[in-house]
């Protein structure tokens, strides 16, 4: 290997190494370290005995987790589903349009993109304060003569979680919406004109040729929306508390992986083994689903 090879070599790597170094300290160290921890039983912060997959059993099969953990789960389904038909749909639509450089497609971009910026925790708390039955939503509607939608929207169980994805997609929607005008600006110009110049209409035009061109992004977002209805935490956190309220109907993986790990709330002593099994499951199924979105999409992706 010449000088020259190794001093590029060497170049690389030193940009590399510092991601690298993060990557491995925050996810690779910690994920094996879960797993170790998932297969022993623990008094408190003790490591005890080796017990195999008895952490997971009791997840799966034992009372009270099973119900808990199947219900958290739902509640992170319900996430995925709201965020994919609406935040990532609505940012399609909205991207498509901005592409076309409507009047004023500049000062949108901003609108849709600022709330994106804003701290996750502020938008949660603020949130919290209008959503409160003498909040300002429920002021809105008394003003506008609909006295008889309002709600507890935080305190009822049917309306909780929907309230906060809610609240989570109007935070987040400028980000698809970007990323989608960007991926619509890149389509060949070629393509359009020729399509145009055949006729055909602007529906034909986006779901012939503008939507399988953009696949790529629209994988990425969809493993992003995997990545976040899986790892749901802050905004659950900062609207609902770490408790579920009202009677687990917010209660997500990751709330119930907090509370059952730490031992916060009504959930008593630490449960590190079942806390590590949680997190280890959450992995798991990160991957498992990106995998697969991945994998399917490649066989839809078109080149020009």
């Amino acid at each position: 290997m010449t000088r020259k090879q190794l001093r590029k070599i060497g170049t690389i790597s030193l940009f590399v190494l510092p991601g690298l170094i993060i990557v491995l300290m925050f996810i690779v160290i910690p994920l094996f370290m879960s797993m170790y921890n998932s297969l022993f039983s623990w008094t408190q912060l003790i490591r005890n005995k080796f017990v195999g997959f008895e952490n997971f059993a009791k997840l799966f099969g034992g009372f009270p987790y099973r119900d808990m953990f199947f219900n958290a789960l739902k509640n992170n389904v319900t996430w995925f589903l709201m965020t994919v038909f609406i935040q990532n749909i609505l940012g399609l639509l909205f991207g498509y349009v901005l592409s076309r450089r409507i009047p004023g497609h500049a000062i949108f971009q901003r609108i849709f993109f600022l709330p994106v910026l804003f701290s996750i925790v502020a938008v949660g708390y603020l949130w919290g304060l209008y959503l409160r039955p003498n909040g300002l939503l429920n002021e809105i509607l008394n003003l506008i003569g609909k006295p008889e939608w309002r709600h507890a929207w935080l305190g009822e169980a049917k309306f909780a979680t929907p309230t906060i994805i809610m609240v989570n997609i109007w935070r987040w929607i400028g980000f698809p919406s970007l990323v989608f005008m960007a991926a619509v600006d890149n389509v060949s110009v070629e393509c359009l004109e020729s399509a145009y110049l055949d006729g055909a209409g602007e529906w034909k035009i986006f779901s012939k040729i503008v939507l399988p061109l953009i696949v790529p992004s629209i994988t990425i977002i969809t493993v992003l929306t995997i990545i976040g209805s899986l790892n749901v935490f802050e905004q659950v956190y900062t609207m609902a508390g770490l408790d579920g309220a009202p009677n687990y109907a917010t209660d997500t993986i990751g709330t119930l992986f907090y509370r059952t790990a730490f031992g916060s709330v009504d959930a008593g002593s630490p449960e590190i083994g079942i806390g590590s099994a949680i997190s280890v499951i959450i992995y798991i199924m990160t991957f498992v689903f990106s995998l697969i979105t991945v994998v399917s999409s490649r066989k839809r992706e078109v080149e020009v």
